[in-house]
């Protein structure tokens, strides 16, 4: 039978047991990042800290540079989108948090291959010394290791819609900022000068669209998506920058739109009602490298749909009230 003393001492040790379980935990958060706001055209070890969780949990495969540009925050918006936090692009508190306790960041290793001048893999699960670092010549490592089970969401690298070009100036010691440009473009580097680096910007101009392809999207988009959440507009969006790339289809974006059963809104004339603003932003985020969809290059209603062949596709997700699928 147990004694009041000895309950005493049990309540004690759990409490002390509890006290330092949840202090580890903090510790762990604490010592994470610093107390900025990460966003977009920032440099520095937060960023580098950022990418290599990104990477490590399977949201963003670029090159892990220190320098914030679209890739990774597009990896950052699908990581806020797979873990329920408030989609914005911004790494503050909650976010930084988050990406703690679902991640390890072994800093010491990142950052001695980045001294080197190796590009290298990090990614969740690989033992470090099977994790290969390309030689400076440019070579980039590789494993035949998986990264982990998560596949990256709404990241897909094979895509690149056509002449999507951001500009991004030369950060810390001359680093490149090729690799964070979302969306398969190019990174237009500046050449170095003796002033001090400036930081990194980029631009949201969907250069290598016409007015009118970016027109027939927002109106493809609204007629199709007007009454699902926002990811799911952009997602739609996705899926035609998607088959523009696809040799299974038209490469031009009136050819992708308007080909013949593709989309039901151009069977029911819904392509030509006046796009809200929503609509407009939708294509927009989806030109600079926002797919929510990882790669569909299909979508249907489960709801409404009668073909058969449609319900064959290999399903990604849904969202919304959309199936997106391969």
């Amino acid at each position: 039978m147990i004694t009041r003393k000895k309950w005493m001492k049990l309540t004690i040790i759990m409490f002390i047991c509890t006290f330092l379980l949840v202090s580890g935990v903090h510790d762990r958060d604490a010592k994470a990042f610093s107390n900025q706001v990460i966003q977009i055209g920032a440099v520095g070890d937060d960023v580098i800290e950022l990418q290599s969780r990104l990477q490590y949990l399977g949201f963003y495969t670029g090159k892990i540079d220190g320098v914030f540009g679209w890739r990774t925050y597009w990896a950052l918006r699908n990581f806020q989108y797979e873990f329920g936090l408030e989609i914005d692009g911004l790494a503050g508190a909650t976010t930084k948090q988050k990406l703690a306790r679902a991640s390890q960041y072994n800093e010491k290793y990142v950052k001695d291959q980045i001294n080197k001048g190796n590009k290298f893999t990090h990614y969740g699960g690989v033992d470090l010394n099977k994790q290969k670092t390309g030689g400076k010549d440019g070579a980039a490592g590789k494993t035949n290791q998986k990264p982990s089970n998560r596949a990256p969401q709404g990241n897909n690298q094979n895509q690149k819609p056509a002449g999507n070009t951001q500009n991004q100036n030369t950060a810390n010691n001359n680093q490149q900022a090729r690799g964070n440009n979302q969306g398969g473009g190019t990174a237009n580097q500046q050449p170095a000068t003796p002033a001090p680096p400036a930081k990194p910007t980029a631009t949201n101009v969907p250069n290598g669209f016409s007015q009118n392809d970016i027109k027939l999207m927002a109106n493809a988009v609204h007629g199709e998506s007007r009454g699902e959440p926002y990811i799911g507009q952009v997602a739609v969006a996705a899926v035609i920058l998607n088959r523009l790339e696809s040799p299974s289809f038209p490469h031009t974006i009136a050819g992708v739109i308007f080909e013949p059963g593709a989309f039901t809104a151009v069977a029911d004339g819904q392509i030509w009602l006046t796009p809200n603003e929503t609509s407009k932003k939708a294509v927009l985020d989806a030109i600079n490298g926002w797919d929510p969809t990882g790669g569909a290059i299909y979508y249907f209603n489960p709801n409404t749909a009668t073909n058969k062949w449609i319900w064959s596709r290999p399903q990604i997700k849904q969202i919304g009230k959309h199936i997106f699928c391969k």
